[in-house]
């Protein structure tokens, strides 16, 4: 490959989620293990009064009633068929013995620090694109005196990232490296897990249009069904279909993206800075629950995500002027409302009282599955208020009345 060419890599954490529970409980390598229970699924502990060791004790999805789904699962659960977003219920039929853990977003933020610091360390032009992957500019971090084109000064610096990551996490990435973002996202995905892999010329032939069409990034379930009644089921059939009937058939801009993806074409650049729009969090319950028999844990609830929320933008160095919250009903209706307060705030009790406004303004009369919280209109925390947690029992009262 020549120097000159752009370079693309695409970093992502192999089963991130389950790798880093893997790291606090060791003794489950190696077994299918599925996260996305609630804290109810906590493993307990004891002492074994004749050694004295710590014992742990595992839920299994043997029985599980509920309506929770996989956030994701070790590669020995999905070669039983379990994946992200399939529904618990669903999975434990098909594994009831596979092992449940809760979520624990805040150490999954805190390893996703980690990793994205050690490559930082090693090349900084990178895009963030969520919690467990990144796009970096390679390009210019290469550098060979060989007479010939190699991959041999990719492939070193891709080891290298792959070696920082596991020193400062514990846990395995795989990398796929191309001239652009779309290919490098396919081939991060081609020799999972712990994979490295470069798609070089010749290779979008060879590699890249034997692979289902649905590979494609932006290629969703819908239109890889649609493109199958016309017999496109592969990146290959795409590429050799004709230009005007892609674009006939899918309108204008999409069809001539379909085109270009086919063929390998893709001119985003990594975007190293982009300002948030808003920062967020909410939580799906394990059981829908009731503004009134549920009012003491509701609450709860709500200001943990109210300081969840601020917590998030001191981290980032953001405050925002508008806080919404977000309502999802038994019947799956969604409702959300919004305040706009006055000055710019990260302050977890402002926060906190303006969402509480919102919810004066909602239905809480059904029985509700999922609240969120959401802080938007953001801009550089400069001499806001510092954040404090609310008061306990005053944002308790004050919570569903």
């Amino acid at each position: 490959m020549a120097g000159s060419e752009p370079h693309i890599a695409h970093l992502d954490m192999d089963a991130f989620y389950a790798s880093v529970e893997l790291l606090r409980y060791p003794e489950l390598r190696g077994k299918p293990v599925v996260i996305g229970g609630g804290q109810r699924h906590q493993p307990a502990e004891y002492v074994d009064p004749l050694t004295h060791d710590v014992v742990r004790t595992f839920t299994t999805l043997r029985g599980y009633a509920g309506r929770g789904v996989i956030t994701t699962a070790t590669y020995e659960a999905r070669a039983l068929g379990l994946h992200s977003a399939m529904g618990m219920m669903k999975a434990a039929a098909l594994a009831p013995d596979a092992i449940l853990l809760p979520v624990d977003f805040d150490a999954y933020r805190h390893y996703s620090r980690l990793f994205k610091n050690a490559v930082r360390a090693i090349a900084p032009r990178i895009e963030d694109r969520g919690i467990d992957e990144i796009y970096i500019d390679v390009t210019d971090a290469v550098f060979t005196a060989a007479a010939e084109p190699s991959d041999a000064p990719l492939r070193a610096l891709a080891q290298s990232i792959k070696d920082a990551v596991r020193a400062a996490t514990g846990l395995s990435c795989s990398i796929g490296i191309a001239p652009n973002k779309l290919l490098a996202k396919i081939a991060s995905d081609l020799d999972k897990p712990d994979g490295l892999t470069i798609i070089g010329d010749g290779d979008l032939e060879r590699r890249i249009w034997p692979l289902p069409a649905r590979r494609i990034n932006g290629i969703g379930p819908k239109s890889a069904a649609r493109l199958e009644t016309y017999g496109i089921r592969t990146i290959g059939d795409l590429a050799r279909t004709e230009h005007a009937f892609l674009v006939e058939t899918f309108g204008r801009a999409h069809g001539q993206w379909m085109h270009d993806a086919a063929h390998g074409h893709d001119a985003r650049p990594v975007v190293t800075h982009s300002e948030p729009q808003s920062i967020s969090r909410e939580t799906t319950f394990d059981r829908d629950l009731s503004a009134t028999r549920d009012r003491e844990r509701l609450s709860a609830i709500f200001t943990e995500l109210c300081a969840g929320v601020g917590d998030d933008l001191q981290r980032k160095g953001y405050a925002g002027r508008t806080i919404g919250v977000k309502l999802r009903y038994d019947n799956f209706a969604t409702v959300t409302r919004v305040h706009t307060i006055d000055e710019p705030t990260q302050a977890v009790d402002v926060i906190r009282r303006a969402a509480g406004e919102c919810l004066k303004r909602v239905d809480l009369t059904r029985r509700i599955r999922l609240i969120g919280v959401r802080v938007g209109g953001l801009a550089p925390a400069d001499g806001t208020r510092e954040a404090r947690e609310p008061e306990p029992d005053r944002a308790t009262a004050s919570l569903f009345d």
